[in-house]
């Protein structure tokens, strides 16, 4: 009799641990799922368009704004995700077979973000230049047109 219900206390608790990685693998994978759908385009139509109509300099530092501020998001996402993947690693025991998969899925995400900050730096630096360059034109016509009236 102890026998058997030392057996079933075994199974229960190997059952319990099952119940439990599952939930666990469960909840991973929907945050996962949601972080990839969270993962937006540095280029929206919006951006587009203003970056297509911006003549002043103030367009031109309002959208370079706009491209350092998604590559400051981008930036605490990348820090998520490699905390994340650090974990995968550290307790990849707790995963089992799918271990392997969300380090890869994870690693995945992180070059993506990477790229997207990569991107958005690059073109917050595009803008910033083009709002330097119309500040410079701006002053050197005002000098001209000094130069031209006798002021």
């Amino acid at each position: 009799m102890t026998s058997l219900s030392s057996y079933l206390a075994a199974d229960m608790k190997t059952k319990f641990g099952i119940i439990v990685a599952a939930l666990s693998i469960i909840s991973v994978l929907a945050s996962a799922s949601s972080s990839v759908v969270a993962a937006q385009p540095i280029d929206t139509l919006e951006i587009r368009a203003a970056a297509r109509n911006a003549t002043t300099r103030s367009d031109h530092e309002s959208i370079a704004q706009h491209y350092e501020n998604t590559a400051a998001q981008m930036r605490g996402i990348v820090k998520e995700k490699n905390e994340l993947l650090e974990h995968y690693e550290n307790k990849s025991y707790i995963y089992g077979r799918q271990a392997q998969d969300l380090q890869s899925q994870t690693s995945a995400l992180i070059r993506e973000y990477e790229k997207s900050v990569k991107a958005s730096t690059k073109m917050a630096t595009l803008h910033r230049q083009m709002a330097a360059k119309l500040s410079q034109n701006k002053t050197a016509n005002v000098q001209l047109l000094e130069s031209a009236t006798g002021l």
